[in-house]
């Protein structure tokens, strides 16, 4: 395969007991301009994402199996998102969805099943890399604006999103996610709609992750999650982001 135009390089974490194909992924990612560190297991992989204690790694994301050697790529991701919100996208050799599902759940930003061509891996690598920049300009004022909705802040540059000025964390794909919404408060949003707005790519049939994603984002704003005031649900319809919320 051509190699990609280079870009700027970013650093990666390759989490992927297949030595063969870490190898090939990781060649093809550094002709794209990409730094690679390959942990061929669990141990390694923790070992890099925590070099030293108290001290934040220096990735910029994180591409991890899901099955391991010596343990599970989900308990990685569990234990990473409990101090981290760096980008992850999940390997998989089974087609369950109920694999992506949980990973979703736990706070993975994308998933992807193998086999898989090295470019659709690079091109959801560019995505939830870009979500956690910030793909809006910081020269736009309506872009750094701070949305406001009753006791609610949605912080563009911060890409904070507060509730009584008290951060509510949530990953990278859910609070653009959450951005897209409340820029058209009101409006029903389909679920085709959303994705393509946070992601760039059409609904697969079945695919329920803008669900799970919602259902973490209320977990973060609403007071309760079963019964939502801030983002409504529409059967068969989409979503709802509330204009009036907290009486305001």
């Amino acid at each position: 395969m051509t190699p990609p135009t280079r870009t700027s390089p970013n650093q990666l974490l390759l989490v992927e007991d297949d030595l063969r194909l870490a190898q090939q992924v990781s060649d093809f990612l550094r002709s794209a301009g990409w730094q690679v560190t390959h942990a061929a297991n669990a141990a390694q992989a923790e070992a890099e994402l925590n070099p030293r204690r108290g001290e934040a790694s220096d990735f910029d994301a994180l591409v991890l199996d899901l099955m391991l050697p010596d343990g599970d790529g989900l308990d990685i991701c569990r234990r990473l998102r409990s101090h981290s919100d760096l980008p992850v996208l999940m390997l998989t050799a089974r087609g369950d969805p109920l694999d992506r599902v949980i990973g979703l759940e736990i706070g993975a930003d994308d998933y992807l099943t193998k086999p898989f061509e090295p470019r659709e891996l690079l091109a959801r690598l560019r995505a939830i890399t870009r979500r956690r920049a910030g793909s809006l300009s910081p020269h736009d004022p309506q872009a750094a604006q701070v949305l406001r909705f009753g006791r609610l802040e949605i912080d563009p540059a911060a890409r904070q999103a507060r509730i009584d000025g008290e951060d509510r964390p949530m990953t990278a794909y859910q609070f653009d996610l959450l951005q897209v919404l409340a820029r058209h408060p009101g409006r029903v949003l389909t679920r085709e709609f959303l994705l393509s707005a946070v992601k760039g790519e059409s609904l697969e049939a079945f695919d329920r992750s803008i669900d799970v994603h919602i259902s973490r984002i209320r977990a973060a704003i609403e007071d309760d999650p079963r019964h939502p005031r801030r983002i409504l649900t529409l059967r068969g319809a989409g979503y709802v982001f509330t204009k009036s919320q907290d009486g305001v």
